[in-house]
């Protein structure tokens, strides 16, 4: 089974990922990534392939991966024909250095490097470590700034302390695991990251990735879990949440410094992907800075 990288899209604005994946079944193919995840299912059953082991899920399963880990999530066959309702999960993920390269290296953190360290293999939680840290994951929904920064070092106490888990996929494995070349997706997001102020098209973005049109659409679409478009937009806004917060420009040259030529469409998508309107934001943010001035 041929293994891919693949992303979650990270909001401009965040040091570290928090996605809710919802629709019929879990949709990502066998792949690997760099970051560290942890996935909670909140409704769904089926196979779950880590590494080497392959395991059975439920509802409130919890596991833990290191970066480079492949696996995969195969729902039941009720769930992929449709006949089971909506599949839920929770994920989390963070690059080693997201609070900056000495963070794991202050003498707090030693426990939590060696859970880490054991995270390479994947390990799945168990008992009441599971229970403390899906009720966190769950809130985390709701959460941003600080707090979602708080609730993620409450996960890592719990994990630099804990005996109650098990360890998926075997130290051969790990050792002997051969990952495809990170090219062509490096490619691709730095592309995006230095030209998203301006209008990028479909051809031009495939061009740069050496690509047909319709293979690179389905390649973006497994590979990043979202549309080549929807990706886009994600950077724009959340780019757009920083100069809103800079307060030095007004909404519509907001919009043009993000790369959006039209005002409605930069209202609408904003609204999209923050459930408030770029004006309504930058009113909030001004009541949240009089509170604390």
């Amino acid at each position: 089974m041929k293994v891919i990288e693949a992303r979650l899209p990270q909001e401009f604005d965040k040091s570290f990922i928090v996605f809710q994946e919802t629709g019929k079944f879990f949709p990502a193919p066998w792949h690997y990534h760099p970051e560290y995840e942890l996935v909670l299912v909140n409704k769904s059953t089926g196979r779950r392939m880590v590494g080497d082991h392959i395991g059975y899920f439920d509802e409130d399963d919890l596991v833990f991966m290191g970066p480079k880990l492949p696996h995969v999530w195969v729902n039941d066959l009720k769930y992929l024909k449709g006949e089971a309702g909506t599949a839920d999960a929770i994920v989390i993920q963070f690059v080693e250095d997201f609070l900056g390269d000495k963070f794991l290296q202050i003498p707090e953190m030693g426990d939590l490097k060696r859970f880490l360290k054991k995270a390479e293999r994947g390990v799945v939680l168990k008992g009441n470590t599971r229970y403390k840290i899906i009720n966190i994951m769950r809130d985390m929904l709701t959460m941003n700034g600080i707090q979602r920064i708080s609730a993620l070092i409450s996960i890592f106490d719990i994990l630099s302390f804990t005996s109650e888990y098990e360890m998926l996929a075997s130290p051969q494995f790990i050792q002997s695991f051969q990952y495809e070349s990170p090219g062509r997706f490096k490619k691709i997001t730095e592309y995006i990251m230095q030209n998203f102020n301006r209008d990028i098209t479909l051809p031009e973005a495939a061009s740069v990735a050496n690509m047909g049109l319709t293979a690179f659409c389905n390649y973006f679409k497994s590979q990043f879990r979202v549309t080549f478009v929807e990706y886009l937009n994600t950077v724009r806004i959340g780019h757009a949440c920083k100069l809103i917060a800079e307060n030095k420009h007004n909404i519509v040259e907001v919009a043009y410094e993000c790369g959006f030529n039209n005002l409605a469409n930069f209202n609408r998508q904003f609204k999209k992907l923050k459930d408030i309107t770029p004006s309504d934001y930058r009113k909030l943010l001004n009541m949240e800075l009089e509170k604390v001035s």
